[in-house]
């Protein structure tokens, strides 16, 4: 358990899974299901007593099959890709999980601080990620070029750039081919640091994604930069819209040690650049104490869905909206020593929102208190303040 307030989500990804329950999967044939662990070599057959090594499984593995990662930590200089052209479909994806009840750790130490030394690539569609523990890349580490894919219960600590990011996977991806209908899914990410200071943000859809791209459950903190990060520029133009629902944002611009970088903007939500109008939803978020605003627009003029979100002691605005058409329905701004600034919100703002203009509104009672936050074991986010549960 944290010790900093946290809040309570819904939605789980439906389905069945392979093998992710009940202990391990009997092996029926090589190609299908594939075994790795630290120890692995890449010629061994990939069972429960013969593991091969990740790299191995990941060239060998039958669309729709499972790969058991067992837990210890694996050690890493080159990028580990799930290529373009990889993976299951739509209704059988093909699965990289950790072992039930062991977690596995990719440990990129050895890679220097460089754009083209990432984690985990997920180049290809229709994966389904879960349980890995990435650190410590020179870039991102996780980052998903591909389409369709689900990553969850995934840990991204300690890497030089944003811990998890969507983009293109190269500079030539033609626009319909950028990442779109991704589920990031009850993912941690923090203490993402590049050496600026001003680029590691915890999680990331930005400059050139699709539509469709879906963060849920997902918390975020302690990254030098921001919580979430949403950029456009005018050199590649809008992305698609982002949905970031049930999801937390605490402490960003400030490492867990302590660590700040003046460079960093240290927001919670980020959600624009560059007066580009993109209609993104946010709703039923958190956010706590961020360096600067808990949630901002960044100058995306666009009309954004914000709903139900609860901010609090940002260092700034708790919503900080200058331009736009966004709505604004059922929000909670407050703050526990009066400190901060006004809120703004341009839009179509009612008065279901209480938002901060000097004064808490009634509704801040139940956001007292330190703040804590777990997954349930169905994936659900909870929060606490105070030791008391909450929903935005």
């Amino acid at each position: 358990m944290r010790t900093r307030p946290v809040l309570a989500c819904v939605g789980l990804l439906s389905g069945a899974f392979v093998g992710l329950t009940g202990g391990a999967t009997a092996q029926t044939a090589a190609d299908t299901v594939l075994y790795v662990a630290p120890n692995g070599s890449d010629s061994a057959s990939g069972t429960q007593s013969s593991p091969t090594t990740l790299t191995s499984a990941i060239s060998r593995i039958a669309p729709g099959g499972t790969i058991y990662v067992r837990g210890g930590t694996y050690r890493y200089a080159q990028t580990v890709t799930l290529p373009k052209g990889s993976g299951g479909t739509s209704g059988d994806r093909t699965e990289l999980t950790a072992y039930p009840g062991e977690t596995p750790v990719l440990d990129f130490s050895a890679q220097s601080e460089s754009s083209a030394n990432r984690g985990l690539a997920v180049n290809g569609s229709y994966w389904h990620v879960k349980g890995l523990v990435v650190q410590r890349a020179g870039d991102n580490g996780i980052f998903v070029g591909g389409s369709n894919n689900v990553i969850e219960r995934t840990v991204t600590r300690y890497n030089r750039d944003t811990g998890l990011q969507l983009s293109r996977a190269t500079s030539d991806t033609p626009r319909d081919q950028w990442p779109a209908n991704n589920l990031i899914l009850s993912a941690e990410s923090h203490d993402n640091a590049d050496s600026d200071g001003e680029d590691a943000d915890g999680f990331a859809a930005k400059l050139t994604v699709g539509s469709g791209n879906v963060f849920r459950y997902a918390v975020s903190h302690h990254n030098i930069d921001d919580g979430w990060d949403l950029y456009t520029k005018t050199d590649t133009g809008p992305i698609g819209p982002v949905t970031i629902e049930d999801s937390l944002a605490y402490e960003n611009g400030t490492l867990s040690d302590g660590t700040q970088n003046s460079s960093g903007d240290r927001n919670g939500y980020k959600l624009g650049g560059e007066d580009i109008k993109v209609d993104h939803v946010v709703r039923r978020n958190i956010a706590y104490d961020n360096g600067k605003h808990g949630f901002t627009y960044n100058r995306n003029p666009g009309t954004m869905t914000v709903t139900a979100n609860v901010s609090i002691d940002n260092a700034q605005r708790n919503f900080s909206f200058d331009a736009g058409t966004s709505v604004f329905r059922d929000n909670v701004s407050c703050r526990s020593d009066g400190d901060g600034s006004n809120d703004k919100t341009v839009g179509n703002a009612d008065g279901s929102n209480q938002f901060w203009t000097g004064t808490n509104g009634s509704r801040c009672s139940a956001y007292a208190g330190a703040l804590g936050w777990s997954f349930g074991s169905d994936g659900r986010l909870v929060v606490t303040f105070g030791g008391n549960r909450v929903t935005p």
